[in-house]
């Protein structure tokens, strides 16, 4: 089969190569897709610009690519809750990725089958953002009836987050600019703030919970808005100890990453909030929950671009460079 090779990291130039590999052979409680498509995103390039291999440190050669859509073609002897022809999604175990290439072998309990409204290149927009989501709320404990204030709404992060979001029966606010109004309000976003002409800040307190999809100086900026005991979780801050425990990390990492949050865990406090960090990981029972909410609502994840397989260097250089509007995904 041909799949696209990780060979070594670099921080200048992301360049896969797409070689004749052997076509997995599954394990008893693994489920062999062949693939029709495959979402893209920072995390590849993050990957392959060796940025997290303090979270992970893969070995090389490495098949790339963290999420897919494709049909199950075989399944282990363990695994009873897929069968041969299923239309099938994920986001691969942070130990055993490989999603861009032509036939994956995936752990079972990764996987959720794809809403029949949804076409291949559309649900493979979705697993990694909408369980990022999912972990968020789940690790703010959020309360129906509250309020969550999700920054820069109108990219593809929020285009899951609010409906989501939505479902857990809270208020959303989110953030963005105002031409994309109307697309966030259809969304089920009970409130829009357009960025060039309101400081979210100087209209927004006693928020319960903030989902930072910003980063840099919003992360602080966020926790002003949050009312004492207030829960923020970033996509885009600095690891903290918090996390590294909740992942599992060495005692050496988790005094790491305790150094490395610890100003973020300060302003925190001053605050009277929580600050957590997250980076997401699979879960199908969870996926499978996205995929019911997503069914009732008929959410549709915005694409930007589909590239065939082959051109996966050009997606990767669209997501890192590109002004997108939407997910990049690539078509087998």
């Amino acid at each position: 089969m041909k799949a696209a090779i990780l060979n070594k990291y670099d921080k200048n130039k992301i360049d896969l190569t797409i070689t004749e590999v052997n076509k997995p052979v599954i394990k008893a409680d693994e489920v062999l897709i062949k693939l029709t498509a495959a979402g893209v995103n920072p995390l590849d390039n993050m990957i392959s610009r060796g940025e997290i291999k303090l979270i992970k440190n893969y070995k090389l050669p490495l098949i790339a690519g963290n999420e897919l859509v494709g049909v199950v073609e075989a399944v282990g002897a363990g695994v009873t809750k897929f069968n041969v022809g299923d239309r099938v999604f994920a986001r691969l175990p942070l130990a055993k990725i490989g999603a861009f290439a032509q036939y994956a072998a995936v752990a079972s309990h990764a996987l959720a089958k794809v809403p029949d409204y949804l076409t291949d290149i559309e649900a493979a927009a979705v697993p990694l953002t909408a369980l990022t989501v999912m972990q968020a709320l789940e690790l703010m404990q959020v309360t129906a009836g509250k309020t969550i204030f999700i920054s820069g709404g109108t990219g593809g992060v929020g285009a899951m987050a609010i409906p989501l979001a939505k479902s857990k029966g809270l208020t959303v606010v989110t953030n963005g600019n105002g031409r994309n109004r109307q697309q966030v309000l259809d969304l089920g976003a009970d409130r829009f703030i357009d960025y060039k002409q309101e400081d979210y800040t100087k209209v927004l307190a006693e928020v319960g919970y903030v989902l930072d999809t910003l980063g840099g100086k919003h992360t602080a900026k966020q926790m002003t808005i949050l009312k004492a005991g207030g829960q923020l979780v970033s996509l885009r801050g600095l690891p903290n100890g918090e996390f590294a425990k909740r992942m599992h990390f060495s005692k050496g990492k988790q005094l790491l990453f305790t150094l490395a949050g610890y100003r973020l865990d300060r302003l925190a406090a001053r605050h009277q909030v929580k600050y957590h960090f997250i980076f997401v990981e699979s879960n199908g029972d969870q996926l499978q929950e996205v995929a019911d909410i997503f069914t009732k609502l008929k959410v549709k994840p915005l694409i930007d671009t589909a590239y065939p397989f082959e051109q996966v260097n050009q997606a990767l250089d669209k997501v890192a460079n590109g002004h997108s509007r939407g997910k990049t995904v690539l078509s087998f």
